[in-house]
């Protein structure tokens, strides 16, 4: 459960900075390594969310991490050695048939917030959506398309179309850089037979999340276009970093504001940051000694998350 993180400019002669290290240790819930696999991950994250999610809880897995660190392998993985997407989706689906006595329906949608725009990437022709927010004070987005699926194959074809049309550009530190941030959200709806009790309906909403890296544009060569994109995904990832930093504080200082409106993202994540939530952040760092700060930035920010209290 504990990283080290060694600073790779050390120079064990240097006087001036003798007791000065820039070592630091973070201790977190769970810690892979590189021989980690996929099932691993996702036995010890996502799994035990699921009977949450059927039950009528909401849950939220992220990933977070500097750009080519692995967030879009650990939510999408590649067609022999899926991630986590299509992984609780299949359990999702086993758990509910085992269910007896309840009528289910699985919705889907998949979106990316792209230059703080909203695109629907089940139907990319919908242009850019809006969001609004409903009389409960609930984040609905105008004109989404909602996808019923009844099985794993299907859900893994819309996940694979959606995927396609997701904005992924090379930039110098990766070939297959995700410009913007992918949000796939699974709704559970269930409903008992017996008809004569009283109308009972469980709704329970699983969000998965990934999001784009953060980028030093001197690393990434970024210029023009690319370079905006970059300062979108910054902007919105720092509104990010906000809203977890007031929510970690919280409790030693109530009067402290969350300011979910900041971006689209943070207002979409609202009920998942500090709502009614589990939420699981997978933070992924490269063993790159280019990436040292980065790292660390990463580091910093999912052991400030671990702070966060939230009444589900």
């Amino acid at each position: 459960q504990r990283v080290i993180l060694m600073d790779p400019s050390e120079d064990p002669d240097d006087i001036l900075r003798a007791n000065r290290s820039r070592e630091k240790t973070f201790v977190l819930d769970m810690v892979f390594d590189h021989t980690a696999t996929q099932e691993e991950v996702y036995v010890s994250t996502t799994k035990s969310l699921i009977e949450g999610v059927i039950s009528g809880y909401n849950a939220t897995i992220f990933a977070y991490g500097p750009t080519g660190a692995g967030k879009t392998y650990t939510m999408l993985g590649t067609a022999c050695d899926p991630g986590i997407y299509i992984r609780t989706l299949g359990d999702l689906f086993k758990a509910l048939e085992a269910t007896e006595e309840l009528d289910y329906s699985v919705s889907m949608s998949y979106l990316e917030v792209y230059n703080e725009v909203i695109r629907d990437l089940l139907n990319p022709s919908s242009g850019f959506l809006d969001l609004r927010e409903d009389p409960r004070g609930s984040i609905q987005i105008a004109g989404i398309t909602e996808v019923s699926t009844t099985n794993v194959q299907e859900s893994m074809q819309l996940l694979m179309k959606g995927n396609k049309q997701r904005t992924q550009e090379p930039t110098a530190a990766n070939q297959t850089s995700s410009r913007s941030h992918a949000l796939l959200q699974v709704t559970v709806t269930q409903k008992s037979h017996r008809k004569a009790m009283g109308e009972e309906v469980r709704t329970g909403k699983l969000f998965m999340v990934d999001l784009a890296g953060p980028e030093r544009a001197a690393q990434t060569q970024n210029r023009g276009k690319r370079m905006k994109e970059g300062a979108h995904i910054n902007r919105s990832l720092l509104a990010l970093g906000n809203c977890i930093k007031a929510l970690s504080e919280k409790g030693a200082n109530r009067t402290q504001f969350v300011n979910f409106r900041d971006s689209k993202l943070t207002r979409l994540l609202k009920d998942s940051l500090g709502g009614n939530s589990r939420t699981v952040m997978i933070a992924h760092i490269s063993p790159a000694s280019t990436s040292f700060e980065e790292s660390r930035m990463t580091l910093i920010y999912a052991y400030r998350a671990k702070n966060i209290k939230t009444q589900v």
